[in-house]
């Protein structure tokens, strides 16, 4: 066996560079090193873990099982070391910060990523921004390596290792294409749309009306409020939604919920060995401070 304990650090700021790009040409242009350089640091991981450590696939490189398995360990020892050199720096977001990248579903963007951005854009002109799709099955292992800052989501069990809090809670309201006396008989006998990123499987509101008992007919499901308010005004359906897409709803009845559910609750997400990050910690205040609003 290899021994690893005397390797050089910089070999495993290559190896979380690699792992989060997927491509070696990627991954030196970051470091400011040519591929070969590169591949050197990545052959001499492989030696001292007797591992390949990445496979080629296609135009890039695939983490092996084992490099999956290191990498959050990797990540916050390098995380340690820049937050030891960052602690003699006075944090300034507009300096330290280059860019950020949020993850939600498609139904928040609309009403949470305008708002969050115009905040942003002011303190960090020139940074970066993103927000791309959730994908709860990565949620992890993207934010170990740093592929996310935060993500954005209803509450859904995690691993140890990724900490969250709820950051909004926002009551469901009923739209309909003109007003009506909306009993708890007439919402569970109407037909109703639905508003979900996944292709199948029942949306929040359905999962609390099952705890209490009740069913409703649900007919159509889309992937977007804007959308799901432009079928309710051509039908007879309903629509259940938060109150904070209420906007997307101009020239609809907005009704009372008749049923008592529960609120649907925010929460951000992001990787604990991360969370004394000033960076991190200034993102998750502003985050607050703009749902407050």
């Amino acid at each position: 066996m290899n021994d690893s304990r005397r390797l050089d650090l910089n070999l495993y700021r290559v190896f979380a560079v690699v792992y989060r790009e997927r491509n070696l040409t990627r991954a030196a242009e970051l470091l400011c090193l040519s591929q070969s350089a590169v591949s050197h640091a990545i052959g001499r991981l492989r030696v001292a873990l007797n591992d390949p450590l990445f496979v080629r696939d296609g135009q890039g490189v695939m983490p092996t099982a084992l490099a999956e398995q290191l990498m959050p360990d990797i990540q916050a020892a390098l995380n340690l070391l820049s937050q030891a050199a960052a602690s003699r720096l006075r944090f300034q977001p507009s300096r330290d910060i280059s860019a950020v990248t949020f993850a939600m579903n498609d139904e928040l963007e609309p009403s949470l990523l305008p708002p969050l951005i115009r905040s942003l854009r002011e303190a960090l002109p020139a940074a970066a921004l993103a927000s791309v799709r959730l994908d709860r099955r990565s949620l992890r292992t993207d934010l170990a390596a740093r592929r996310l800052d935060i993500a954005i989501d209803v509450a859904q069990p995690v691993a140890a290792d990724i900490a969250h809090e709820a950051i909004a809670s926002d009551d469901f309201v009923v739209v309909a294409r003109a007003p009506m006396e909306l009993t708890a008989d007439a919402y569970l006998t109407a037909q109703h749309v639905i508003v979900s990123s996944r292709r199948t499987g029942r949306a929040v509101e359905d999962m609390a009306l099952a705890k209490l008992g009740y069913e409703r007919q649900v007919v159509l499901r889309c992937q977007h409020y804007e959308a799901a308010c432009k079928l309710v005004a051509t039908s007879d359906c309903l629509l259940t939604m938060p109150r904070r897409q209420v906007r997307l709803s101009s020239g609809l009845a907005v009704m009372a919920m008749p049923l008592s559910i529960p609120a649907l609750d925010l929460h951000a997400y992001w990787y604990r060995p991360r969370e004394q990050e000033p960076a991190l910690a200034w993102l998750r205040e502003q985050l607050l401070s703009v749902l407050k609003r």
